[in-house]
């Protein structure tokens, strides 16, 4: 085995090569998860800082800017930074405005899952960039950090996982290959330092449909028909919770008047598995009604955390002024849907059929819409549905730390 084949799978060194021999000005590295593309991205980074500072001098630019861009600051550190800083021991210095100088050339970093991201960059001269998560970039942030690389020699290279086939990103770009855009897609079998343990265990625990599709074989694919395929009654409800012993309890909550609100209850086993042992869902209800149950609940099963449905903070406000302990949930959609789905499937997440009456009639009504540039679900039999995805991914996330409701803080 040669160096460079104990550091770069035979894909990331067929790209290593063609971005070193052609003229390109877009490189976009698309497809499954865990196979390789940011991993060879970040490397390709610090490359094309050394080229642009070379340009730079050439140009007697003594700072040239580059920018680097994720869908925020944190996931730039988490999906970027940390990555380089352990693998070459970088340490990153930020100014007052969170960006650095590297190798000689000050690179920005800016967000671009907002509109705002654009104050950013207006304006400025950039000589090249690095686009991590590509996909969940505002396309009009992602077209002014397009225009923004005027620099000579300019390039621009992101990374991706799959979206929906009608995405702009897709559409625009990888679908219509020119000699100055370089796209590749990988699947995670093209990652080859992947423990087979791991690989093997990723596979049998992703759902199937989509998210197979996205997160294995890295095709850009649209959900269909029912959202939860892996939900089968026969092996999801439960008859009796007799014998069950409960370490923990969580609740979702959504909001709701004329479509149904909704508090369900989980009850989180000693061994690590989620049963849904009770179902609140009501029309009509003013907020008084919705703080009577939950109070109930909580004097039922002490220490029980609420996670909501952040569409109407002062409701939250007025569920802790009452003592419940109540948080803003993660209202991430299809991460979300994907946590739920692999709950299904590996059977950690059981329903008491018993108390299952507004789910019965959701889970199988549940479906993704169909004709939209983006993921959706249809906003129809959602409403139980949301309440679990909001408490289950919410916990599994660890969240945790949003207790204020203050609007300044949030926001809006």
């Amino acid at each position: 085995m040669s160096n460079i084949d104990k550091v770069y799978t035979k894909k990331q060194q067929e790209i290593y090569r063609d971005v070193g021999s052609k003229d390109w000005f877009i490189l976009i590295l698309h497809g499954a998860k865990r196979s390789g593309k940011t991993q060879l991205n970040n490397d390709l980074f610090l490359r094309e800082l050394i080229r642009v500072k070379k340009i730079a001098n050439m140009e007697k630019v003594d700072k040239p800017q580059y920018i680097l861009a994720g869908f925020s600051k944190s996931t730039i550190y988490q999906n970027v930074l940390i990555e380089l800083s352990s693998k070459y021991g970088i340490d990153f210095k930020f100014d007052k405005l969170g960006n650095f100088t590297m190798l000689g050339v000050y690179v920005v970093q800016v967000g671009h899952g907002k509109i705002d991201g654009l104050g950013r960059i207006r304006g400025m001269t950039s000589y090249g960039a690095y686009v991590n998560e590509a996909s969940l970039a505002n396309e009009l942030v992602f077209d002014e950090i397009r225009s923004r690389c005027s620099g000579k020699g300019a390039r621009i290279i992101c990374d991706t996982n799959p979206d929906n086939p009608e995405h702009w990103l897709k559409k625009e770009y990888i679908d219509n290959p020119t000699d100055r855009i370089l796209s590749y897609k990988f699947t995670i079998f093209d990652n080859t330092f992947l423990d087979k343990r791991y690989l093997q265990s990723t596979i049998d625990t992703t759902p199937d449909g989509m998210f197979t599709e996205r997160n294995i074989y890295g095709n850009w694919v649209s959900g269909e028909g029912v959202v939860y395929k892996g939900f089968d009654p026969k092996r999801h409800y439960v008859k009796s919770l007799d014998g069950i012993r409960f370490s923990s309890y969580i609740a979702g909550v959504d909001w709701g008047y004329g479509h149904y609100g909704s508090i369900v209850v989980f009850g989180i086993s000693n061994d690590g598995k989620y049963y849904m042992i009770e179902e609140h869902a009501e029309q009509y209800q003013e907020i008084d009604f919705w703080v009577a149950v939950a109070k109930d609940i909580a004097n039922r099963y002490k220490g029980i955390v609420f996670y909501c449905d952040s569409a109407r903070v002062e409701h939250i406000d007025r569920f802790s002024r009452e003592g419940l302990v109540a948080y803003m949930a993660d209202k991430a959609v299809i991460p979300g849907i994907e946590a739920v789905s692999i709950l299904y499937k590996t059977d950690k997440l059981f329903i008491y059929e018993y108390i299952a009456k507004r789910f019965k009639e959701e889970i199988y009504s549940y479906v993704w819409a169909t004709n939209y540039r983006s993921d959706e679900v249809k906003k129809e039999f959602d409403d139980v549905m949301d309440s679990m995805r909001y408490a289950l991914y919410s916990y599994e996330q660890g969240l945790g730390s949003i207790k204020t409701m203050d609007r300044s803080v949030l926001g809006l």
